[in-house]
């Protein structure tokens, strides 16, 4: 939880973030301090800007809508390959043309997506500044559904997760994630409320549209009854786990710890695996990692040994069928220490802390059962460094293999995930990278590497069958997507949650 002194060096990303296709600065929740914008975050807005206003103007539009549309988020890539070097697929006829960005956004709309790695907040949620800045992009008018209207925690949380991941992005399937905390008010979701949500969504859409966690906290009172209650009542479709104990109130963690711990954490996976007989998705074990920097270190020293993946190898040797689903890939490098950090870590060594990490302990270990789940890694790194986003792509792709990284997007704290599923498509390591450090292609947007990642990993993890997948194609969410997308509907391009205040 941010302190008072942090929060009064942040504003909201609705009230204040430019509203772009593509995030020009780092977007957080309460979990971490956003870095302030970087020169090169700057220099992209700027181009941005001047981009969208000289093609708004030639289609006879504004540049808010403009930066609506299929057109408006190419002009985005086109930016930042001005910016950082050419690293994404894109041209500047195809943000030029709108007819010639429309029709790659139809031929790919209908790629397998499942984002197993999504959040939205509960209704009783101390974090009240989000509904005020909700009412103040109402009296902007900025949002015209939004204006006269009291915002309301239902206004802001569930209903607007399901218009951000289904309805304003290619996302087909999602998971419904949270944290949990020793003040019970700042669990993102209790699990009861993941269930609940996952029940709604489902039954709407008639198919297999949402899945969700368990949060399972290993030390605390009473935690092994509570995962008995979740086996029996919630049917869970996973577990996730903090291993630093409380990642929201850090100053409250009483229980950091370690997945190779055998005395407190192997009997869980035991139980887990056993009924994983009923419930095969419970072999996957989701862990949050990393999102840890130096100045957090400082403060709070003893949990950097549960924060890093040095654990990860021996539990997975130990547990063949269980598999660990690594969230955030283990990346540190948030603010204060923000990402050009971790690119110059790896121009001067070759690694990252601590995804280098991750994609060694296959090799290391013999093991064939870690996983990287994208997360923060990606939504940080591809908006500030892109380079080192490339970088950390190919390590984990060369260490773990393209069917061991999974798609999640932390959605929806920088708003909808589409502009995250535009930049994994066009995103390509560059040759000089490839050739230097022996990384593969990623390949194409529609290509093996990438289907791969959006979809195909997760599927066979969850065991989401070919039968589901079709269904999805004719449910009501189909029709809902078709309807919406037919009669203008468009993504609103907010973010949610805070951004470092413009320096003077």
């Amino acid at each position: 939880m941010l302190t008072p002194e942090e929060l009064a060096q942040l504003v909201g990303a609705e009230e204040t973030a430019f509203r772009s296709p593509i995030p020009t600065r780092t977007v957080s929740s309460d979990e971490f301090m956003p870095a302030p914008q970087t020169e090169k975050q700057r220099e992209f807005e700027v181009r941005l800007k001047e981009t969208g206003s000289a093609l708004a103007r030639r289609h006879g539009t504004s540049r808010r809508k403009f930066f609506k549309s299929a057109a408006g988020m190419a002009a985005g890539f086109v930016a930042l390959n001005e910016t950082f070097g050419t690293l994404f697929d894109v041209s500047r006829a195809e943000a030029a043309t709108p007819e010639m960005a429309d029709e790659r956004a139809k031929k790919l709309r209908g790629q397998f997506i499942m984002d197993m790695h999504t959040h939205f907040l509960r209704d009783d949620t101390p974090i009240k500044v989000f509904i005020g800045l909700r009412e103040a992009v109402g009296k902007a008018g900025w949002n015209p559904l939004l204006q006269g209207k009291p915002q309301t925690p239902d206004d802001l949380k569930f209903p607007n997760y399901f218009k951000e991941i289904f309805l304003d992005s290619d996302t087909k399937v999602a998971l419904i994630s949270g944290s949990a905390s020793h003040d019970d008010k700042f669990w993102f979701l209790t699990n009861d409320q993941k269930y609940d949500a996952r029940a709604k969504i489902n039954k709407e859409a008639g198919t297999k549209r949402m899945f969700s966690h368990a949060i399972f906290t290993p030390g605390w009172p009473g935690w092994m009854d509570r995962v008995d209650e979740a086996l029996e009542k919630l049917k869970p479709d996973s577990f996730k786990a903090y291993t630093i104990g409380d990642n929201t109130n850090k100053h409250l963690s009483k229980h950091p710890f370690r997945l190779d711990d055998e005395k407190l954490v192997y009997p869980f996976y035991e139980k887990v695996l056993k009924a994983s007989k009923d419930s095969p998705g419970l072999v996957n074990i989701c862990i949050h990692k990393g999102l840890f920097p130096p100045m957090i270190e400082a403060k709070f020293p003893h949990l950097l040994g549960y924060a890093n993946v040095n654990d990860v190898g021996k539990a997975a040797r130990d547990w063949p069928q269980l598999n660990f689903v690594i969230y955030h890939a283990g990346f540190r490098y948030v603010a204060p220490a923000v990402p050009e950090q971790g690119w110059e870590q790896f121009q001067k060594t070759g690694r990252v802390d601590w995804v280098t990490d991750l994609a060694e302990i296959p090799e290391k270990y013999g093991v064939k059962n870690v996983y990287a789940d994208l997360g923060q890694i990606f939504a940080l790194s591809i908006m500030s460094y892109p380079l080192l986003c490339a970088a950390m792509m190919g390590q984990l792709v060369k260490g773990l293999g393209a069917d061991h990284v999974v798609w999640g997007t932390d959605a929806i704290w920088t708003g909808s995930p589409q502009w995250q599923i535009e930049a994994l498509r066009r995103l390509e390591i560059p040759e000089d990278m490839q050739k230097k450090y022996g990384f593969k292609p990623l390949g194409a947007a529609d290509g093996p590497v990438k289907r791969a990642i959006f979809g195909d990993n997760n599927a066979r993890i969850y065991k989401f069958t070919p039968k589901q997948r079709a269904a999805l194609e004719t449910d009501r969410f189909a029709q809902a997507k078709e309807i919406y997308d037919k009669h203008g509907g468009d993504r609103s391009n907010l973010y949610y949650g805070y951004v470092r205040k413009p320096s003077a």
